[in-house]
């Protein structure tokens, strides 16, 4: 039998025990926010049928769903065994002969999927919230995977912006949680964007002018007139586009330079009024709830999948490491019409786990705590020392406490080499002397410092 060389598909990756500490870290960490605004949990399959996710995401996303293979013998269906597979053409019609099922591509259509299947079991709005892996045939590079996961919050059948104002909570509190100290909330609506497309009379290229604009960071104002003018637009539009583009000054300067900018689109006042009740409700609920620590700034050029979303957007960004968005989301307004199930209403964020974890990585935030998995070993020095120890290891792991009792008896230095290698931060040593006193000798295993204590000790020191 010949031997394989093991290796990984491109674009997956393998998580070690401490990288697994570190990502429950911030999965718990964000779960138990989201449980606090009343969100529950929910899980979906990880593949769905083809005809659920095909159509949902533009003819690139198309592209890049992960289809299964039907199993069994593909020829054995005589429609498959005529089929002319020299005929380029024909590749879009062989799809659905050999694949039914495919890798989900995000958690949002699924969800969708859900709600309409379970929509009379379920109560409105109903919120909940899902952290799973999704599978996109992408080319995976630096940054970007195949296999990666999602952390998700939405609620559906409710137009109250409340739940605008407590997702800026939720990143908020999250966020700080996980030790960051300087981020942007960034927020905008789609309708302030239709306004402006409308006063300069091109509401047809309301996608081509925020695609546009929303490049400012990278390609600076000349590339954004640039595009613009190659995307249909006047150098008299560029002019009244300009000091919109470019507005400065707090939250109140720029939504009132707006309202004069927007005084003849009904459509662009409704988008400002919609921002100025979310910063109303945040100030409310902010004198109640942790300081925000988060800068909620308004951002004109903010886009963020523009066909999508249908009122207020969202991106966050760290302002401490060269990093792109960290979350992101907004509301749209059906979800589930997709599905049959028309004009139901929703809002959703998401957290980008995985640049977050290279966040706190660069930043070393993550707590000691999220880097320990056992927190002491019992040694094992011959057998009258294990029958001692096994009592005592059982009465620390009732207590809450991880403990490892060396599963045989070997030298101690290769028992502390084991101790090392998994980061515990303690060992307890049992020799004759420990046995014969009841007192037994803990090591600290960062400044080598010992004392003898008994068990009862031990449980209070490592609690």
């Amino acid at each position: 039998m010949s031997v394989i060389k093991p290796s990984l598909a491109k674009g997956t990756r393998d998580f070690s025990p401490v990288e697994m500490v570190k990502r429950n870290f911030i999965y718990d960490t964000i779960k138990t926010v989201f449980r606090k605004y009343g969100y529950a949990e929910i899980q979906t399959p990880s593949f769905e049928n083809l005809s659920t996710l095909t159509g949902k995401y533009g003819d690139e996303g198309d592209k890049l769903i992960f289809k299964i293979l039907n199993s069994g013998e593909f020829l054995k269906d005589p429609k498959k065994k005529s089929f002319d597979f020299a005929n380029e053409d024909n590749s879009n019609k062989l799809i659905p002969l050999i694949s039914e099922k495919a890798l989900r591509y995000d958690l949002t259509v699924p969800f969708a999927r859900y709600v309409v299947m379970h929509q009379h079991e379920i109560t409105l709005p109903f919120k909940r919230f899902q952290v799973q892996p999704v599978w996109r045939a992408d080319r995976p590079q630096k940054g970007r995977y195949r296999e990666f996961y999602q952390c998700d919050v939405d609620v559906v059948g409710s137009e109250s912006l409340l739940n605008e104002a407590e997702f800026i909570l939720i990143y908020n509190e999250a966020l700080s949680k996980l030790g960051l100290k300087d981020f942007s909330i960034k927020i905008n609506n789609r309708k302030i964007l239709s306004g402006i497309a409308e006063i300069i009379g091109k509401p047809d290229l309301i996608i081509d002018m925020t695609v546009a604009i929303d490049k400012l960071d990278k390609i600076g104002l000349d590339g954004v007139s640039k595009e613009l003018l190659e995307r249909g637009f006047t150098e008299a539009d560029l002019e009244k586009l300009r000091p919109v583009i470019l507005l400065e000054g707090s939250n109140e300067e720029k939504l009132a330079s707006l309202k004069d900018v927007l005084a003849q689109s009904e459509t662009g006042l409704k988008g400002i009024a919609e921002i100025e009740q979310v910063f109303e409700y945040v100030d409310s609920l902010i004198s109640y709830a942790l300081p925000l620590t988060a800068k909620l700034e308004l951002d004109i050029t903010l886009a963020r999948g523009l066909n999508y979303y249908t009122g207020c957007i969202f991106e966050v960004k760290t302002n401490e490491v060269a990093m792109g968005s960290i979350g992101g989301g907004g509301r749209y307004d059906d979800l589930t019409g997709m599905f049959g199930l028309k004009d139901l209403t929703g809002v959703g964020v998401s957290f980008g786990a995985d640049r977050i974890y290279d966040v706190l990585e660069e930043l070393n935030l993550f707590p000691a705590s999220a880097e320990v998995g056992t927190k002491v070993l019992i040694s094992n020095f011959d057998a009258e020392a294990e029958k001692y120890a096994l009592p005592i290891v059982q009465q620390f792991r009732n207590a809450g406490i991880s403990a490892e009792l060396y599963p045989s008896s070997a030298k101690l230095k290769k028992q502390m080499a084991y101790a090392d290698a998994k980061n515990i931060p303690y060992v307890i040593l049992i020799g004759g002397d420990e046995i014969a006193s009841g007192e037994l000798t803990l090591k600290n295993m960062q400044s080598g410092e010992q004392k003898k204590l008994n068990v009862l000790g031990i449980l209070e020191l490592l609690k």
